[in-house]
């Protein structure tokens, strides 16, 4: 079950979307998010964890997320266990956590693989001129054509200036 698996997470792999814009996700509900209704907006898309260091991080995302939406700016968070396990609960106990603790309104997916074999097809996208996730919170800069523009560590914060510049220009 494990080979035919991986060989699925392959075939899909290499059918690797041109935007990303052309591919669905379901979100932290469990419901089919299809980011071509973000076409025309800037995406920041966050593999984002509960149990991480940067955890804290999403206070930072949140602050963003009010201050830029009505600019067009979606913060996209995407739960991911790849890294040290550190988001081993389902999306409802996540759900619970973000929203108590950091006060979280921005959409949020279900849990997905981001490495190896199994690699989400955002995540083939996401990573394919620059090589994988090293960690939790790394973050991508997707233009308002479903286009991926920039990428950052974890260790760049959501209000950076590197990062608040980049927002910016792909706004505009």
């Amino acid at each position: 079950m494990k080979t035919l698996l991986a060989l699925l997470a392959m075939t899909l792999a290499s059918f690797a979307a041109d935007s990303a814009h052309d591919i669905t996700l379901k979100d932290i509900d469990g419901k089919d998010l299809a980011l071509k209704t973000y076409a025309g907006k800037a995406v920041l898309v966050v593999n984002v964890a509960s149990q991480c260091g940067y955890t804290p991080q999403y206070a930072g995302l949140q602050e963003l997320h009010e201050k830029m939406a009505a600019k067009g700016l979606v913060i996209l968070g995407v739960p991911c266990n790849d890294f040290g396990g550190q988001e081993p609960d389902d999306e409802k106990a996540i759900k619970v956590f973000c929203t108590e603790n950091y006060k979280v309104t921005f959409p949020m997916t279900s849990k997905v693989s981001i490495k190896g074999d199994a690699k989400h097809p955002l995540f083939a996208l996401l990573t394919q001129n620059g090589g994988d996730v090293g960690w939790n919170f790394e973050k991508f800069l997707i233009g308002k054509d479903g286009k991926v523009l920039k990428r950052f560590g974890s260790d760049v914060e959501p209000n950076s200036p590197e990062l608040l510049q980049a927002i910016e220009t792909a706004l505009k």
